[in-house]
């Protein structure tokens, strides 16, 4: 097992980076759109369909460290938890269905947990840039930082980490619903075809229709995470929640729900197929 390790690690962290840069570097302009039409400055004020590559580089950044961390964590994790439970079901005979399920959801909620330390710094600097607050994402970085005197290292700190909290009450729910499916769907796949594996274009499928749900059902909370980054002054999450309310009504929690849904399908076509690529050519390499 520990021989194994190492190219396990290897495998998961290379193939994270690359389906990281793939994704966010193919559907950026989706996701500049989105930021904008959920912005409380409106969508033509904070840039409409000009500029629609502003704030690349923090995603290029961050997109490689973010997926590696996220899928580093996620495997060992997945692995860690079936070799628990293979070991129960040889000592205590079957186990219930929904072990795996709720392993599959326990290790992606690590996964974005470990991964939102590199996303939430990135999409900090990256929506404000997107949304017009500032003309690149240098120079976002560089008002954030200019901070510094009158707020101290602290207050950059949680300037850079703003959102933190929501942006995980986002991920975890959209991770918990997007890859037990995506599992299943594999899992389903390879009993019906009596493969041990399955290809990349079957990975970008399930991938996709997983992705599309999770992306329709948390839509509040990314509406929620967008208005919090881009607020001028921090706001807590329950006043900024009851603001929103009253301003605009229960009809903004889905606001850019058509861009993030098909943001997010094809994103999870190209993430999670560019991910079963890069494994499946890793892994006959090994």
């Amino acid at each position: 097992m520990s021989s194994q390790a190492p190219t396990a690690f290897s495998t998961a962290l290379l193939s994270g980076a690359l389906a990281g840069t793939t994704v966010d570097l193919s559907l950026y302009p989706l996701d500049t759109l989105k930021t904008r039409l959920q912005s409380s400055s409106g969508f033509l004020t904070s840039g409409g369909f000009t500029g629609i590559y502003r704030g690349v580089g923090s995603a290029i950044i961050g997109s490689a460290p973010g997926a590696a961390l996220f899928f580093c964590t996620y495997e060992y994790a997945k692995d860690f938890l079936s070799a628990r439970r293979k070991a129960k079901e040889l000592t205590e005979g079957q186990v219930s269905e929904w072990t795996a399920p709720i392993e599959h959801m326990l290790a992606a909620s690590l996964g974005e947990v470990a991964a939102c330390a590199v996303r939430v710094p990135t999409e900090v600097v990256k929506q404000r840039a997107q949304a017009g607050m500032h003309a690149s994402s240098m120079l976002t970085l560089k008002a954030i930082l200019g901070q510094y005197r009158a707020i101290g290292v602290s207050g950059v700190w949680m300037e850079v980490y703003r959102g933190w909290s929501v942006t995980i009450m986002r991920e975890v729910p959209f991770t918990v619903i997007q890859f037990p499916l995506w599992e299943s769907m594999k899992e389903y796949r390879r009993r019906t075809s009596g493969k041990d594996g399955i290809s990349a274009f079957e990975s970008a499928l399930f991938g996709s229709a997983s992705g599309a749900i999770a992306a329709g059902v948390t839509t509040p909370l990314d509406v929620l995470k967008t208005r919090m980054m881009l607020a001028k002054e921090k706001k807590a999450m329950i006043p900024l929640l009851k603001d929103i309310m009253a301003t605009s009504g229960p009809r903004a929690f889905f606001a850019g729900i058509g861009p993030r849904v098909l943001w997010i399908s094809a994103g999870g076509a190209i993430f999670l197929g560019s991910y079963q690529w890069a494994y499946n050519r890793l892994s006959v390499e090994e």
